[in-house]
C-alpha cells in the first residue's frame, strides 16, 4: 500500500528546515521509507523524536546517518540503526493500547519511538549507567509513559503484569522461553535470533510449544548478556 511522502505532507520547501531537521527529514524518506517502513504512524514518530538527544555528543552531527553508533556512556553497545528501528516498529504493529516489555533499553531512543505508539512501555537493562540515563533522557523529551528499570531479564526478573508485546534490544542464540510467560494470550515478540554473522529478525505469537513465526530480515547484531550461544566443544 502505497502512504503519502512525508515530504508533501509536512515540507513543500525542504530547504527551510534546519540542519538536523534536514538530516531526519531526509533518514526516514531516504533510508527507512526504501527498507519497506511505509506504516505512516511509524514514519511520523519516526520524524519527530529527536535521535541526536539520544547519541554521545560528539556523534549529534551523525545522529541520521545509516550507521549503529555507540550508546552514550557504554563500552561499545551500538543503538539499532535507524533502518532497523523501523522495521521492527512496523512489525510489531502497535495500537496505542499495548503493553510493551522492552529488554536493553540502550540509551533509550527505542524507549521513546515505542512510547509513542504504545499505551506504556516498561523497559529494563542491566546497566545501572544506561538505565538511569536513558530515564533522563525520556523525562527531557516529555515522554512519561515509559520506565527504565534496572535489572537482569535472564536472571530473576518478575514482571508485575503481562506484556501484549515484547521487544529484545539484541540478539539472542534461541529466543528464551520464559518470556512466553510474561506474554498475553495473542501477543508477540520481536527478535533477532541465530548464529553471528547470519541472524534473523523475527516475530514470534502464538505460544511456546505452537509458535508461529514470520520472518522479516537477515542481520547481525551484538548479543543481549546472557543470550549468547553456549560454546561448542573444540573437536580435532
Amino acid at each position: 500500500m502505497s502512504v503519502p511522502s512525508l515530504a508533501g505532507r509536512r515540507h513543500d520547501k525542504t530547504s527551510t528546515l534546519a540542519p538536523l531537521e534536514q538530516a531526519r527529514f531526509n533518514m526516514v524518506e531516504q533510508q527507512i521509507r526504501t527498507w519497506d517502513v511505509l506504516d505512516y504512524r511509524v514514519l511520523d514518530v519516526l520524524h519527530a523524536i529527536a535521535r541526536e538527544e539520544f547519541v554521545r555528543p560528539e556523534h549529534r552531527a551523525m545522529a541520521y546517518a545509516d550507521v549503529a553508533l555507540p550508546v552514550p556512556g557504554g563500552s561499545g553497545e551500538k543503538l539499532f540503526k535507524p533502518v532497523i528501528d523501523g522495521r521492527i516498529l512496523q512489525s510489531i504493529a502497535l495500537t496505542g493500547d499495548e503493553e510493551v516489555l522492552e529488554i536493553g533499553t540502550g540509551s533509550g531512543y527505542t524507549t521513546a519511538c515505542l512510547a509513542k505508539l504504545a499505551r506504556r512501555v516498561s523497559s529494563i537493562d542491566l546497566r545501572a549507567q544506561f538505565a538511569e540515563s536513558a530515564a533522563l533522557r525520556l523525562k527531557m523529551q516529555n515522554i512519561f509513559n515509559a520506565s527504565v528499570e534496572c535489572c537482569d531479564a535472564f536472571s530473576g526478573y518478575k514482571p508485575k503484569n503481562k506484556f501484549d508485546v515484547i521487544i529484545l534490544g539484541g540478539a539472542v542464540a534461541s529466543v528464551p522461553a520464559v518470556l512466553w510467560n510474561w506474554l498475553n494470550a495473542n501477543g508477540r515478540i520481536f527478535a533477532v535470533r541465530g548464529l553471528s554473522p547470519v541472524m534473523e529478525a523475527v516475530v514470534l505469537s502464538g505460544t511456546e510449544k505452537l509458535p508461529v513465526s514470520n520472518s522479516l530480515f537477515e542481520t547481525d547484531l551484538p548479543y543481549l548478556d546472557g543470550a549468547k550461544p553456549a560454546p561448542r566443544p573444540f573437536v580435532l
